[in-house]
């Protein structure tokens, strides 16, 4: 009996990923947990276990490195022992079959050269029987200009979701200007103690989550048997990468401390930077929290991650010119910009989960003394 390996879908709009390589040889002992291969989805790359034990056969037209393998496809197979049929091939190719023999090319090579107008006669390919692959192309696109860091395939991945995100929710986007003066002062506060120092988003992970507990409708998530409300406090944070937008979740934020939420949000931003978050780790969030007030940002429209509720984003905070009684003093304030999805959630209960953050902000060692 042979078990198929198939191509696991690594993300909500994965049609197909990049064969990395074989983790395991063409007759190895396998068990379940061991891994198999590498497979590189629209944001990351991932290690693909076994869910079986017996012995890992290759098929000589299985994937190679560079090669595109569609969702779903059979790849190899695990057989019962080394002693039954072994099968010689797979059925369906793995990647798309090529063009003309003096121009073979992959998928994925080919829309990056038609994305970037390479005449991909003047391209030699590194595949096998000369086929071209998507490095080949990325060698021969001219440098890319500043400011425009991300990969082509990435982008289009990154796009679509945005363009679901718009198409599949009716987002509504509230404003509340909020003072951040105690905030300010209690974060210079952890600048002369020992650990890490949490950033602005750190307090805001904290106290968002606080409010959540008060509004957990905003921290529902929309699914095709309706409306689910979050089982956990999992919080998203939006981190600029060379990959584009990618946005880890920090898992269970009211059970954590303060410096805890720096230390796991540090560590989750430098694998992203890095190339290195799984999968795994940028899924099943119920809130996200995007802060452009480094940019010199100080309100914008953020859209949903779905198939979450809202998304919270956050300005610069500026110190400015506020009434006091009869006079004018200065105040560090910020911009909250809350877009929440309308099949969701009213209105006024958005109004009332921005009021309470609001509250918290101003005010921000109250919460953290109650969690």
């Amino acid at each position: 009996m042979s078990i198929p390996i198939t191509i696991p879908r690594l993300g909500w709009n994965m049609e197909q990923g990049t064969f990395v390589e074989w983790l395991k040889a063409d007759g190895d002992a396998v068990k379940p947990g061991d891994l198999l291969y590498r497979l590189e989805g629209e944001k990351s790359v991932e290690e693909i276990e076994s869910f079986d034990a017996g012995v890992l056969s290759i098929p000589a037209n299985g994937p190679k490195p560079g090669d595109s393998v569609a969702v779903g496809a059979v790849i190899g197979f695990i057989l019962a022992s080394r002693e039954r049929e072994r099968p010689e091939s797979i059925n369906t190719p793995v990647a798309d079959a090529p063009g003309s023999p003096a121009a073979a090319i992959s998928p994925r090579a080919r829309r990056l050269a038609k994305q970037n107008n390479v005449d991909i006669g003047d391209i030699a390919g590194s595949g096998s029987t000369g086929r071209i692959r998507e490095r080949d192309v990325a060698a021969a696109v001219p440098a890319t200009p500043a400011g425009s860091r991300c990969h082509p395939e990435k982008r289009s991945a990154i796009a679509a979701r945005m363009v679901a995100s718009r198409q599949a929710t009716a987002p509504v986007t509230l404003t509340s200007i909020v003072d951040a003066a105690n905030l300010v002062n209690l974060r210079e506060q952890f600048e002369t103690a020992a650990g890490p120092v949490p950033s602005y988003t750190d307090f805001l992970v904290k106290l968002a989550a606080h409010a959540l507990r008060e509004h957990p409708r905003l921290a529902s998530r929309w699914t095709d048997a309706g409306i689910k409300p979050a089982e956990r406090i999992d919080i998203g944070i939006a981190v600029d990468t060379d990959a584009g937008l990618l946005v880890p979740v920090i898992r269970d934020v009211p059970a954590l401390g303060l410096k805890q939420i720096a230390a796991r949000s540090r560590e989750l931003i430098d694998l992203a930077r890095a190339g290195k978050l799984p999968a795994r780790d940028m899924e099943g969030g119920c809130f996200t929290i995007t802060n452009l007030g480094a940019f010199g940002i100080d309100a914008f429209t953020p859209i949903i991650n779905l198939p979450e509720c809202a998304i919270l984003g956050v300005g610069r905070i500026e110190r400015r010119p506020v009434m006091d009684g009869d006079r004018m003093v200065g105040r560090e304030q910020a911009t909250l910009s809350l877009t929440f999805d309308h099949r969701i959630v009213d209105g006024a209960p958005a109004a009332r989960f921005l009021q309470s953050l609001a509250k918290m902000i101003a005010n921000p060692g109250v919460p953290l003394c109650e969690t």
